[in-house]
C-alpha cells in the first residue's frame, strides 16, 4: 500500500473520530432510544402536539445518527482492510480498500456540511422573500430570475414549496414575493443568501442595447413554528390590513378581501400572504413569517458579527451591501462576495445550480467563527 493512500484513510479515519465527538454521537442515540421508547408506550398520541414534537426530534437525530452509524462501521471496515494488506502484503485488496475510502469521504463531507448547521433554526422550513431594487423593469424581470433560480434548486433537491405571495410588476418580471421551502435543512442551506444580489448585462428592455446593472434583496427567515419564542400582542403590536389577492396582469383570484398585510408597528417589519381563498388561512400563515421574522431579528441583536456576515437588510441598491455579483456582460461569471466563490458559467447557477455556492457560505461561516 503507498504512502498516499495510507495518509488518505488515516486522516478519513481521524476526521469520523473527531464529527462524532462534535456531533454528540452517544448522547444523540441514547435521546432516540429514549423518543422509541416513549413512542411505542400507550397513549403516545393523545397529546398530539408534544407528540409530533418528539416525531420531530426523532427526525432530526435519525439526519445525523443514521449516516454516524455508516461512517462509524465503514471507519471499523477500512481499519481492518488496512491492517489485512499492511500483514499480508497483497495488492489485491487495494481497489475494494479505494472504494471504501471514497465512499466514506463523501459521505464525511456531506454529514460535515450538516455539522455546520448545529443551531436549533438551522433544520427548520424556511421562509425566503425577494424585493426587486432600483433598475426599473430590469430589477423587476431579475427579481423574477432568482426566483426561478430557487426555485430550480428546490426541485433539483426534492423540497416542498408554497408560494405565499406574489406582486407581479407592470411591464414584466415581479415587484416581490415570498415563498416557503420545505426539506432537510431547507433554513440551514439558504441563510447565507440573506442580502443584496446584483445582475449586470445587456438589458433586453432596452432598445440601445446598453449595459444595465440590476439590484434585487432576498430575505431568509426560519419558520420555527411554536418553538420561537416570540411574544407578540396581535391586537396592539400589529396593524393588520386586508386586500384583494391579485395574479399576473391584474386578474383577481377571488372577489373578496382575502389577502392578508401584517405590519409589526414596532420594528416596521412587514409580511403579507395571499395564496389562501380563506382569509382565515393566510392570515395564520402571515402571522407565522412574522414570528419567523422577529425571531430572525432577535438572532441577529444577540449576534450583530453573524447579521454583517450574512449581508443584513440595507439600501437595495448601489448604496446596499451586496453579497453576490451575477454578471452576464461583457465576462461571464458569478462569485460570492463574501466568500471568494466564483463560477464560471452562469448558466447552471440560474437554472438551480446553488450548492457550491451555499456550502462555500457555510464553510466560509466556520473558518469565520
Amino acid at each position: 500500500m503507498d504512502h498516499e493512500l495510507k495518509e488518505k484513510c488515516t486522516g478519513i479515519m481521524d476526521r469520523i473520530v473527531k464529527l462524532r465527538d462534535s456531533l454528540d454521537y452517544a448522547d444523540k442515540k441514547k435521546r432516540a432510544a429514549e423518543i422509541n421508547e416513549l413512542m411505542g408506550a400507550a397513549g403516545f398520541w393523545d397529546n398530539q402536539e408534544k407528540a409530533q414534537g418528539l416525531v420531530n426530534e426523532m427526525q432530526q437525530i435519525q439526519l445525523i445518527v443514521k449516516p454516524l452509524n455508516q461512517l462509524v462501521e465503514g471507519a471499523d471496515d477500512l481499519e481492518v482492510l488496512m491492517e489485512f494488506i499492511e500483514e499480508e502484503g497483497s495488492e489485491d485488496s487495494i481497489p475494494e480498500l479505494t472504494a471504501t475510502a471514497e465512499r466514506l469521504e463523501s459521505t464525511l463531507e456531506h454529514l460535515e456540511l450538516q455539522a455546520m448547521m448545529s443551531a436549533p433554526e438551522d433544520g427548520s422550513a424556511a421562509y425566503l422573500s425577494i424585493q426587486a431594487g432600483e433598475g426599473g423593469t430590469d430589477s423587476s424581470d431579475w427579481a423574477e430570475m432568482l426566483l426561478r433560480m430557487y426555485l430550480r434548486w428546490c426541485e433539483r433537491r426534492g423540497f416542498n414549496v408554497e408560494l405565499l405571495d406574489r406582486s407581479d410588476a407592470e411591464e414584466a418580471g415581479i415587484r416581490s414575493a415570498t415563498i416557503r421551502i420545505e426539506g432537510d435543512y431547507a433554513y440551514g442551506y439558504l441563510k447565507g443568501e440573506t442580502g443584496n444580489h446584483r445582475l449586470i448585462r445587456i438589458s433586453p428592455f432596452d432598445s440601445a442595447g446598453r449595459r444595465h446593472t440590476s439590484f434585487a434583496a432576498i430575505d431568509v427567515s426560519p419558520d420555527m413554528g411554536e418553538i420561537a419564542e416570540i411574544e407578540i400582542n396581535w391586537d396592539q403590536d400589529v396593524r393588520e390590513d386586508t386586500y384583494r389577492a391579485s395574479g399576473a396582469g391584474g386578474q383577481h383570484i377571488n372577489k373578496t378581501d382575502s389577502a392578508i398585510r401584517l405590519t409589526h408597528l414596532e420594528s416596521g417589519v412587514v409580511v403579507q400572504c395571499q395564496n389562501n381563498r380563506s382569509q382565515h388561512k393566510n392570515r395564520a400563515e402571515a402571522r407565522k413569517m412574522l414570528k419567523a421574522k422577529l425571531f430572525q431579528i432577535e438572532q441577529e441583536k444577540r449576534d450583530a458579527e453573524l447579521a454583517a456576515k450574512r449581508g443584513g437588510k440595507s439600501k437595495i441598491g448601489f448604496g446596499g451591501q451586496t453579497v453576490r455579483n451575477y454578471v452576464l456582460h461583457p465576462d461571464q461569471y458569478v462569485k460570492d462576495a463574501r466568500t471568494g466563490y466564483k463560477a464560471g458559467n452562469p448558466g447552471p447557477i440560474l437554472d438551480g445550480d446553488l450548492d457550491g455556492f451555499l456550502e462555500a457560505f457555510l464553510r466560509w461561516g466556520m473558518t469565520e467563527n
